[in-house]
């Protein structure tokens, strides 16, 4: 048995660790084909993918002596990595006009469309984009799919008012979708995000039209945003199991 367990936690680590050398390749090569002598406000998403971005990012500045003037961070976490990496911290009302903003993603589509918001930072992810002339995906293999909803199982993350999470479970059920509270894992209560709201994660199943469900949940009062980021992304970039690295445009 004991060399079962050992031999189980081994793989488990190899798996970690090529998943891992993914998310830093795919990092590591956007950053390299997208920042360049020119750039100068760049979009920090959040997840564990962006930490490789944020990574290369800062070799660069330190070697190239790039003129970056200010780094826009998605969440709480984004701002951390910046503020560790020594970039420029900055915000959306200082440098409104970015000129590309790189983040993660739960899942990807054959169009780009994307799910986001499995960090419950969807809301804040959505405003860097909008503001980005270039948005940059990076992923690992495994959020790379045709239809969204085929690996991610999760649902869509929906940022919801407090006070009205339960009427939008029972509307959100009226639409044919399963719906949950997201729940905290290490405290009482739900999830709440770094803007003092709740997340509702809907699973519609295969999502064949996902601009139409994008405009469908965003009227529905209480909703605040949805993590389904529609015709945003231009680019995206996934680390392979074999090292390499597939780049998919719109």
């Amino acid at each position: 048995m004991a060399q079962v367990t050992t031999a189980t936690a081994a793989a488990v680590a190899l798996a970690e660790a090529l998943v891992t050398e993914a998310k830093r390749k795919a990092s590591y090569t956007a950053v390299d084909e997208h920042i360049t002598t020119e750039t100068r406000v760049v979009g920090i998403g959040s997840g564990s993918t962006v930490v490789f971005c944020v990574e290369r990012l800062a070799q660069r500045v330190k070697s190239e002596n790039l003129g970056i003037k200010a780094c826009i961070p998605t969440s709480f976490q984004a701002k951390q990595l910046i503020i560790e990496a020594g970039l420029p911290l900055s915000e959306l009302n200082q440098f409104p006009d970015i000129d590309v903003a790189f983040d993660g993603a739960d899942e990807v589509d054959a169009q780009l469309n994307c799910i986001k918001g499995g960090g419950a930072c969807q809301l804040q992810e959505k405003l860097v984009a909008s503001c980005a002339k270039k948005f940059v995906i990076v992923a690992d293999y495994r959020k790379n799919s045709m239809v969204l909803g085929e690996q991610w199982k999760l649902g869509v993350p929906l940022e919801v008012i407090p006070m009205v999470y339960a009427p939008l479970l029972s509307k959100l059920r009226a639409l044919g979708a399963n719906p949950v509270l997201r729940m905290a894992m290490r405290k009482a209560g739900p999830v709440v995000t770094d803007n003092g709201n709740f997340v509702i994660d809907a699973d519609f199943g295969g999502i064949q039209d996902p601009v139409a469900l994008e405009r469908m949940l965003i009227a529905i009062p209480g909703i605040v945003e949805t993590g389904l980021f529609c015709n945003m992304a231009k680019w995206a970039y996934f680390g392979m199991q074999d090292g390499s690295v597939q780049l998919r445009s719109a």
